[in-house]
């Protein structure tokens, strides 16, 4: 690792994550640089700015009180940067962007593979994980989620059109188990249940004209990774309740049938969203405009 901003946004990326592997990959670089890097650092400054042991990193006090004064000039010395490629014809730099893995696939081609395309002189770093975050303090540009989970003090920006859940089984299931035509009669069928990111198992939830309703089904598999919900569905283990984009393929070629669709209204779908109280990134403010012209040519 280079010294001079390099070595401060190592130290600032370290003490916000904990790690000095998980700095390092944020970053793009080796561990071994970034602690090199660091280390040279404390010589130079002649105090240690981390206390390292095999299973935590933390700042000592003098790390805590040089961190605390370099990390608003960084953030300052990256505005400035910003105002600069705000003159050049297309933006520049890196865009980090947090979502979940479903949100990610949904996006990647139609959106986030257009605009590298679109801005070949930007980087984009997509990071999918299942909980939610704070973008700002783990240090994103913007997130991706559902509007529910949206923070109010957000900047937002809609993503597409609605969506919704349903329900679905193979052809060969339902001709043996049969079709269940309320959610209560998902309690006497077999159910691909769902892990939340928080360790609970997630309750299937329904509505038809103002009834609301959750179903805890029943079912002895439990995954937490709609990819592999989705194998175990074409596989005949039974029910699954999954995003209708991620099964449309396989419900119109027949290989799925959708059940309880009278249940299942849409609700709104996926959002960009970004903090509005500091300097907004070109490589952001492109990114949503081409979100708005892509809504704006589905709307059409």
């Amino acid at each position: 690792m280079k010294g001079g901003l390099a070595e401060f946004e190592g130290v600032v990326m370290i003490a916000r994550l904990g790690s000095f592997r998980a700095a390092a990959e944020e970053l793009g670089l080796s561990t071994s640089a970034l602690s090199h890097g660091v280390a040279a650092l404390e010589r130079r400054l002649g105090v240690r700015l981390f206390n390292r042991t095999t299973r935590s990193v933390s700042p000592t006090d003098a790390g805590a009180q040089f961190i605390a004064r370099i990390a608003p000039a960084l953030v300052e010395i990256g505005s400035a940067i910003e105002d600069v490629n705000s003159h050049r014809d297309t933006p520049a730099g890196t865009l980090r962007i947090n979502t979940s893995a479903g949100a990610g696939r949904m996006t990647l081609t139609p959106i986030f593979l257009e605009y590298l395309a679109r801005f070949p002189d930007m980087n984009l770093v997509l990071a999918t994980e299942g909980r939610l975050v704070d973008i700002v303090q783990q240090g994103f540009d913007a997130g991706i989620r559902l509007m529910e989970h949206v923070p109010q003090d957000m900047i937002a920006v809609p993503i597409g059109g609605p969506v919704r859940m349903i329900v679905v089984a193979t052809p060969g299931y339902l001709a043996q188990w049969g079709t269940p035509q309320v959610p209560a009669d998902l309690l006497h069928h077999r159910c691909i249940r769902a892990r939340l990111a928080t360790g609970a198992i997630w309750k299937w939830e329904f509505e038809r004209r103002g009834e609301a309703v959750e179903v805890d089904v029943p079912g002895a598999l439990v995954l937490d990774e709609m990819t592999l919900m989705q194998e175990a569905v074409l596989a005949g283990i039974g029910l699954a309740y999954l995003n209708e984009w991620s099964v449309r393929e396989h419900v119109a070629q027949g290989r799925l049938v959708a059940v309880l669709e009278d249940w299942s209204p849409p609700y709104p779908g996926l959002t960009l969203y970004y903090p509005g109280n500091r300097h907004t990134p070109a490589g952001l403010r492109a990114l949503v405009q081409l979100i708005r012209e892509r809504n704006l040519a589905e709307a059409g």
